[in-house]
């Protein structure tokens, strides 16, 4: 009988050999731009790199910031269409109601002051970049129509750039107006409160603060790593002096200002209106902070409606350094409570 033959068992399959190129995954950061050296990265250099990432990480004593926009100048537009007829507001969608004869007028004025203002202290014909604007616009028609008002005043060579922004645009009041409605809405706003009521299909003032935050966050960072003004290499020219403009809305500006400085809900509700084509101008002080009393004088913010603890708090930022807080207006003790003696 023959031997039964077995099978011989396979070999056993030789390990594969480890892929030297692993998928790795990317964080956030990541998609800056920038590539990350990760790999077989010396501990000096990983310090490095997460410093370049996280600046609070850097050793003590920082390195100079990149410098601060100079100004942050809100404008708000010349006179509309719907400033001298409310029923247009029945017909035109509001984005896009436009500037009068005397809106246009407006806007160039502003503009010429504009430049009368920034170019204080410059020679034109000696300073080629000593100094630039670089402007937020709201997407509506008559802020657009502003904007390029008030752009007639600057060379070309002045203009850093424009950003069309929507954060900043106008509080909305529910698509196409109804006249009697929106005569009877207004009135209940002022038995409400203008801060907290809320238009039928739009907008609340608070809900405008609630854009304008993330807005304020956008810029402010923005500033802080100096989108605008890059530090200058060393030995190299002087960054020009910036200056930041907001063509924005009345309502809205009231609001940014309110985010900015960390106003109260009273405090908003006292304030004025800009005039058609006026301006408020946030100035850096001597400290580097920015404030209204760089420019402006104590009466014109008393009719603007600060009061007088707000004057203080600008008399303070005007000399304040960035970082710093001052605990007596951010507590506001006798604002809220009425036990101290």
């Amino acid at each position: 009988m023959a031997a039964a033959t077995r099978c011989a068992p396979a070999p056993a399959a030789a390990p594969r050999p480890r892929s030297r190129h692993r998928l790795r995954c990317r964080c956030c950061e990541d998609t800056l731009g920038v590539p990350r050296r990760r790999a077989q990265a010396s501990s000096g250099a990983r310090e490095q790199e997460q410093q370049h990432y996280f600046p609070e990480l850097r050793p003590l004593p920082y390195p100079a910031p990149p410098p601060r926009p100079r100004r942050i100048v809100l404008v708000r537009h010349g006179q509309s269409e719907g400033n001298v007829d409310e029923g247009a507001y029945t017909r035109v969608p509001d984005p896009l109601i436009g500037l009068t004869t005397k809106g246009h007028r407006q806007a160039e004025d502003c503009g010429r002051r504009l430049h009368r203002l920034l170019s204080s202290g410059h020679d034109d014909d000696d300073d080629y970049d000593d100094w630039k604007v670089y402007f937020y616009v709201s997407p509506y028609r008559r802020t657009l129509e502003t904007l390029r008002g008030v752009g007639r005043a600057f060379d070309a060579r002045r203009i850093a750039g424009v950003r069309e922004e929507p954060r900043i645009r106008e509080q909305d009041f529910g698509n196409f107006q109804d006249r009697e409605k929106m005569r009877v809405e207004k009135e209940a706003r002022r038995r409400y409160g203008r801060f907290f009521y809320r238009f039928p299909d739009g907008e609340s003032a608070a809900d405008v603060y609630d854009r304008i935050t993330g807005f304020r966050e956008t810029l402010r960072a923005d500033i802080d790593i100096g989108r605008f003004q890059p530090p200058s290499p060393p030995g190299g020219p002087t960054a020009p002096e910036m200056n930041l403009v907001l063509v924005s809305h009345g309502l809205t500006l009231r609001v940014f200002l309110m985010r900015w400085y960390k106003w109260t809900v009273r405090q908003f509700e006292g304030l004025a209106n800009l005039d058609n084509g006026g301006t408020l101008v946030m100035q850096t002080g001597e400290g580097g902070r920015y404030s209204l009393l760089v420019h402006h004088t104590v009466d014109e913010l008393r009719e603007f409606g600060l009061t007088d603890e707000m004057i203080d708090d600008q008399m303070w930022q005007r000399t304040a350094r960035p970082g710093e807080l001052n605990y007596n207006f951010i507590t506001n003790g006798p604002s809220f409570f009425t036990h101290f003696s």
